[in-house]
């Protein structure tokens, strides 16, 4: 079986070793270089900005992201291949570093750490009496990163709450679904957490208007989409006292240009799209190539099938 691998961004040498060191089969070609028959080509593994690639090859099983989110695949669904399964990447080295990635931030505001740091820079001597309101953390996005962020927190003793479009049951968390729940869900959150999928429905979902129902003082932690955040709302939040801080993973332009006033602001921290990186490793190789295992042996559905219709 061959499976041809394009990408820009990506280190084509760790791949190529990784994955036929797991899949001895595996005929690992990397476009353009060394292609070959186009028609021989069973799977392909790209960076989402290479779809355009994929009606070259008339006989693909499944076309696998390299990334976890799927709207830049959305975007390009005319230039899919039809009926090919297109997958993204569902590897448990992305889910552990969202859940580390939120964990760290919600116990930062917790612990008053960025108060304990400028005491330390102004050689401060005081304790801080812990919160126990920001025990309370709500998620918006129950999918495989919410569920797993949920449980590391739930872990570490936080009161959980998460919200999605449809009802999930989560042992520890209570769920909330649905725009009639939105509402009493932020209410009880406050630290709001975002890891949604952008869709139509969520891109902007983050406004004003949200923000209001959150308790006063709320923080916020953006580890999804920047483009689900109404950026003038969430510093207008910040400034009149709505919102005591916010974490910003994602951003609607990114690199998020040097002037911007994210950068500048007192109550934000930016970090650069790094919550969870897709890199090549064995656990994500391993992913793909069970994956493959399973669609090769005609076992049963896999994991990560995106929706096109749905958006995720």
């Amino acid at each position: 079986m061959a499976l041809i691998f394009s990408s820009d961004e990506d280190d084509t040498v760790a791949w190529r070793e990784l994955m036929p060191d797991i899949l001895p089969d595996l005929d690992f070609r990397i476009y353009p270089d060394d292609e070959g028959d186009p028609n021989v080509i069973d799977y392909a593994l790209v960076n989402p900005a290479a779809c355009g690639i994929l009606r070259r090859y008339p006989n693909l099983k499944a076309v696998f992201s390299l990334f976890a989110g799927v709207e830049h695949i959305v975007a390009q669904r005319e230039i899919l291949p039809d009926g090919v399964p297109i997958v993204r990447l569902v590897s448990p080295d992305l889910t552990d570093g969202m859940a580390e990635y939120v964990a760290l931030h919600a116990l930062r505001y917790y612990r008053s750490h960025d108060a304990y740091t400028q005491q330390s820079t102004d050689g401060v001597w005081r304790s801080r009496p812990l919160n126990e309101a920001y025990r309370k953390v709500g998620i918006m996005g129950l999918g495989v990163l919410g569920q797993a962020a949920a449980r590391m927190l739930r872990n570490l003793g936080f009161d959980v709450a998460g919200w999605s479009r449809s009802k999930k049951v989560i042992e520890g968390v209570e769920c909330y679904a649905g725009s009639d729940q939105l509402t009493p869900f932020l209410a009880r959150s406050h630290m709001l957490v975002s890891l949604l999928p952008l869709t139509a429905e969520t891109e902007n979902l983050i406004d004003g208007t949200l923000l209001a129902r959150l308790p006063q003082g709320a923080y916020f932690i953006n580890a999804a989409r920047g483009a689900q955040v109404v950026e003038a709302d969430l510093i207008a939040a910040l400034d009149n006292g709505d919102l005591a801080g916010a974490t910003l993973d994602v951003f609607r332009e990114e690199p998020l240009p040097s002037d911007h006033v994210f950068w500048r602001h007192p109550k934000i921290t930016v970090t650069p799209h790094v919550a969870s990186v897709s890199r090549p490793c064995h656990v994500s190789a391993k992913w793909y190539t069970d994956n493959i295992k399973t669609i090769e042996a005609g076992a049963g559905p896999i994991g990560g099938v995106v929706n096109l219709d749905a958006g995720y």
